[in-house]
């Protein structure tokens, strides 16, 4: 449904609004900074305010844009509209704005492409879209209740498994010359001459008997070595593998977001800690 210019829906918007004319105001960065002026305030068909069309200048580009008011803030006590986050990219992104052109759902699409996120990844229908949906461009009361998020970074320890060597384990054979003692047993003869006493060694001569060739024959014997080898187990050897723990520490450098909170006048504020 295309929208409105303030004066073509309300005739009379100013005492609406209590004698304040929105297309007065001066536009300004949060850092006080003038880059503009409102031109126009373009309502959809309840009357909600949804868009300024203002008249800005930054670094060198001159044009008429749209800015959802989700993103301006109107302080009629010093007579401005603050913006925070408008940039020389967007501008130059963002369609003109004319007095004859009819803002329709295209054309708004390309306005809300300019200020979206570029990580949202959301699918929008013409056909069901609503402006809930980028509630951060176009809801005023979402600036009275925000959600300020404190990010810290931690230390998330994970182990890598490496090589760290490997071990071989073989055998192999040595040479070496040992010496047996063997007690061997050797036969000899032993001749013993014996001497008779003189009284008996008289032969009677009946009994005499020369004899020519008379052999006595005794076989010696002796023992030799007969070294044989045999294989035995010396020793068994037992391989495995053991798991030793231990702790290392490591030393890294880690970001932490703390609240800043500045405040200007007199002001009345309570922080609370909720966990």
């Amino acid at each position: 449904m295309p929208l409105y210019k303030l004066a073509d829906f309300d005739n009379n918007y100013q005492e609406t609004f209590g004698g304040n004319d929105i297309k007065s105001l001066d536009l300004y960065t949060e850092g006080e900074i003038k880059i503009g002026s409102v031109a126009d305030v373009l309502v959809d068909h309840e009357g909600k305010f949804r868009y300024l069309a203002i008249d800005v200048s930054i670094d060198s580009i001159d044009k008429t844009i749209l800015l959802p008011i989700g993103l301006s803030r109107i302080d009629y006590n010093r007579d401005r509209v603050y913006v925070d986050g408008l940039n020389k990219q967007q501008v130059e992104h963002l369609p003109e704005y004319r007095e004859d052109i009819i803002a329709d759902y295209d054309y708004e699409e390309k306005v809300r492409q300019a200020y979206r996120s570029t990580s949202n990844d959301v699918n929008y229908d013409r056909n069901t879209y609503n402006y809930q949906q980028d509630a951060n461009l176009y809801d005023l009361d979402a600036r009275e209740n925000q959600t300020f998020k404190l990010y810290e970074e931690r230390l998330i320890a994970n182990k890598n498994r490496i090589k760290k060597g490997e071990v071989s384990v073989g055998k192999h054979i040595e040479l070496e010359t040992q010496t047996i003692s063997v007690p061997v047993e050797k036969e000899r003869v032993v001749i013993e001459r014996i001497k008779p006493s003189p009284s008996n060694n008289i032969v009677d001569s009946k009994e005499l008997k020369f004899q020519e060739g008379e052999v006595a024959r005794i076989e010696l014997y002796e023992e030799t070595p007969n070294i044989s080898k045999e294989t035995f187990v010396r020793e068994e050897i037992h391989i495995k593998k053991v798991i030793d723990e231990e702790t290392v520490e490591r030393q890294e450098t880690i970001r932490r977001e703390e609240l800043d909170v500045d405040t200007q006048g007199n002001l009345n504020m309570d922080e609370t800690n909720l966990s």
